[in-house]
Formats: C-alpha cells, structure tokens, sequence
C-alpha cells in the first residue's frame, strides 16, 4: 500500500492504492478520510484488484478547503469524475463508498458522468436516514460560526471511539484524528456538514430502484450513526443488491472484520 498524490483543478489530491493491474475500485469516504478503508486495501490488491481510495478536497491529507457550495453529494461526485479522469480512468469501474461518500457513490452510479459496473456501500447514508443530528445542527449557519477547530477535533474524537466499537489505543485514536488537527481541514468538515442534505439521496432513488448494476452493502450492526434497518430497506426496494451483517461491528466495520470485507469486495468486484 503507498499513499500517492495528483493534481485535480490545480490542487494536490491525496490518494492510497496498492497494485498496478486489475479492475479499478475507487473507494470514497464520508465525515472521516481514507484511513477508513486501509484494512482492506492490501487484501483487495493481492486478489488482483486495484483499490484507491482517495481523500476528497480538504480532507485527509488532500490539500484544499471545501466550502458549503462545493462540499454537497453532487458537487463532490462531480469532483471524483475529475480525480478518475486525472487518473486517466474513464470507465468502467467498481465503486465503494462509505458514510456520505455512499451518497456520492449512489449518485455517480446515477448520473453516469462515470461508467460505474459495481456499486459497494459500507454504513452509507441512504434514503432520508441522515444527517444525523450531532452533524445536522451544523446546518446552521451561526451554529457553523461559532464551532472552533478545537471543538471539531474534541467532537471528532468522540465519533472516532464510537464509531471504531472496540478498544482503541490512544495511537489509533491520534492517527484517525490528525488530519483535523489543520484548521482547513476542520473548515472542510464544517463545510461538509452545512451541506448535509437527504434530498441529495431521496432524489436518486427512482433510478435506484431501475438500476440493473449489482449492489453490496456491507454493514457494522452495532452502528448507532446508519442503522442496519437503512440498509435492509435499500435491499429491499434496490433490484440486484444485497446485504453482509458484521455482528458485532460499527460504523466502521472495516476495523472490527477486514477479512471478511475484503473478501466480501474482492467476490464483488473481481
């Protein structure tokens, strides 16, 4: 695994990958960053497939700031066209996404500015089941101003602990947290939540309900943030999708049972 960068409108977009050869999987993240899917990448690549998960605009260890206007599921979609052309990816190709950036998966299989063959959601939002309130009330805009970096990191770590579901070194617990430890990156979540509509994912689910490309959801059970009840609906409304419970797993499910989901991934993609 190695953590590689290219420029996308001028700006440093930072990505992790492993393997140069097999079907292509962008891997997307929502409120935290790349790190999320790192368990599997080594796996996924060592099956012939060739992961990258990126970090988008403004977060991880991308450089940017995000803004409300462009920190929405479709401004963001249209950012990860962008990021696979520079690429010099075209299509077609499998794509993950986790937590909002399930959202922007759905939307990209959906408008279809890329060729997406495979869809993977992990712990997605979908339907109307977000945004949560601890990130909802960050719509608005007072509540926005008077949020300080270190409120964003203090509040970031409490996610952090929930959402990994196990007993966490305070060495992990840092190394998820350092990204927001720059005051742009704390902005960008800030902008990321301001733009923290259902709609965007309401709006896609009548050509959800028509799509013909195969669907995995991949879901933590014990998560409190994007309940399981979500992705049973999905699967069952969605034509040619269907659901892998990790007991005993959160919002990230890819810290408590990487094997599994990796295998699970590389069985759908590969």
């Amino acid at each position: 695994m190695q953590r590689k960068t290219i420029n996308v409108d001028g700006v440093a977009a930072s990505y992790l990958t492993a393997g140069d050869a097999g079907p292509v999987v962008l891997m997307l993240h929502g409120t935290y960053w790349s790190r999320v899917w790192q368990p599997v990448i080594d796996d996924m690549a060592a099956a012939g497939l060739r992961p990258i998960a990126v970090d988008l605009p403004g977060f991880g260890r991308s450089a940017g700031e995000l803004s409300v206007a462009d920190a929405s599921i479709p401004a963001l979609a249209d950012w990860v066209v962008r990021f696979a052309h520079a690429l010099g990816i075209s299509g077609p190709v499998g794509v993950a996404g986790h937590d909002i950036g399930g959202g922007i998966a759905q939307h990209l299989l959906v408008d279809g500015k890329l060729e997406v063959s495979r869809l993977a959601l992990m712990n997605a939002v979908m339907f109307d089941s977000w945004p949560v309130p601890g990130v909802a009330r960050f719509r608005d805009p007072a509540v926005a101003a008077a949020t300080t970096p270190a409120d964003i990191l203090a509040a970031r770590r409490k996610s952090v602990i929930t959402a990994l579901a196990r007993p966490a070194s305070e060495a992990e617990i840092v190394e998820y947290l350092d990204p927001w430890t720059e005051p742009r990156v704390a902005r960008s979540w800030l902008a990321l939540a301001g733009a923290a509509y259902s709609h965007f994912t309401m709006d896609l689910v009548p050509a959800l309900r028509t799509s013909s490309v195969p669907k995995l959801l991949i879901w933590g059970e014990d998560d409190s943030f994007q309940l399981v009840e979500h992705a049973q609906r999905f699967v069952n409304e969605m034509p040619h999708s269907r659901l892998l419970r990790i007991p005993a797993a959160g919002h990230i499910p890819t810290e408590n049972d990487p094997r599994t989901i990796a295998n699970a991934l590389v069985d759908s993609f590969r």
